[in-house]
This record gives structure tokens, sequence and C-alpha cells, in this order.
């Protein structure tokens, strides 16, 4: 595929409902074929509503990186400052609490660009390492990973509606 010029900003309160979807239907792509609908309805609701977006993007913990392509939303990543995690022994970790892009986008230099970005924001933010949870059945994004420079540490447990699953715990060093 071509890769295309992606565009990046930091999201603001009135991005809120546009993530709000775009996290929905991302996620619901992704996940539902593997999944119980209730679960991922369940999920959705406490974890995409344009309320709760609204509040991380005003969380000054939070940053939202928005990743657009012809003026058109292609991806995001959401990164928590400071965020511990008991297999994360670095200074001051971040946390990518999600990275998300389209469908239409894969295979087109939007994640390898959103990626930097996200690397570049956490060591501007003086973060010692940037870390993330990978689902277990995920092996595409689990390769993507790797070749960004992330190791695997672990895992770690994810609750997705009412099912527990394994994601594998990555973690890129910074320092």
């Amino acid at each position: 595929m071509t890769p295309v010029t992606t565009s990046f900003r930091h999201g603001i309160a009135e991005d809120a409902a546009t993530i709000s979807a775009f996290a929905e239907r991302v996620f619901s792509d992704w996940y539902l074929p593997d999944n119980h609908p209730d679960d991922i309805d369940l999920h959705v609701a406490t974890t995409y509503a344009p309320a709760l977006q609204a509040a991380e993007l005003a969380d000054p913990a939070m940053t939202y990186l928005l990743a657009h392509v012809d003026g058109q939303l292609a991806a995001y990543a959401l990164l928590r400052r400071n965020e511990p995690h008991r297999l994360v022994t670095a200074r001051a970790p971040c946390a990518v609490v999600r990275f998300y892009v389209d469908r239409p986008w894969h295979g087109r230099g939007v994640a390898v660009a959103l990626m930097q970005q996200a690397v570049a924001t956490a060591r501007a933010s003086g973060a010692g390492a940037l870390w993330l949870t990978a689902w277990e059945r995920n092996p595409r994004a689990q390769a993507f990973y790797a070749k960004m420079g992330f190791q695997d540490v672990g895992t770690d447990t994810f609750v997705l509606g009412r099912a527990p699953q394994v994601d594998r715990l990555l973690v890129h060093a910074l320092d």
C-alpha cells in the first residue's frame, strides 16, 4: 500500500464526541468477532462514552495524540504519564492506554508515525519507559510493537465486559 502523509495534534475538549465514536467503532471492529457482544457493549459503554472521553481530555496526566490523513481522523493514541505497573521498573513510566488505527490506514505508515509521536511525547515528559498491553490473541499488534522497540516482559489481565483476557505487557525503554 502507498504510504500517506499524517498530521498530528493533541486532542482538545471539542474532540470528545469524535474520539468516542471512532474508538467505539474501531474497538468493536477488531474485538467483536472474537468476543461476546454483551462484553463488547459493556466495555464500550464504560470506556468510550463522550463524557468519559471529555474527562480524559481534561485530565492533565493524559494526552491524546490524534493522527489525521486528509483531514480525517485515522488513528489516535492515549498516553497517561507517571503510570506505574508492577512489571515496569523504569522511572516515571508512561502508559499507552489506547493505540487505535482505523483499518483503512493499516500498512500505510500511520501506525509507525503515531508510535514515533507517542515515544517522543513520553520522552519529552521525562518518562524512562513507555509501556502498553496487547491482547495475546493479536499477533499482528504484538509484531508491530516489537518492530517499534517494545520488549515483552510478561502478562497482565484485561477484563473485557465481564470476561477476563490475557494481555502481553510490552515495554519500550526510553533512557
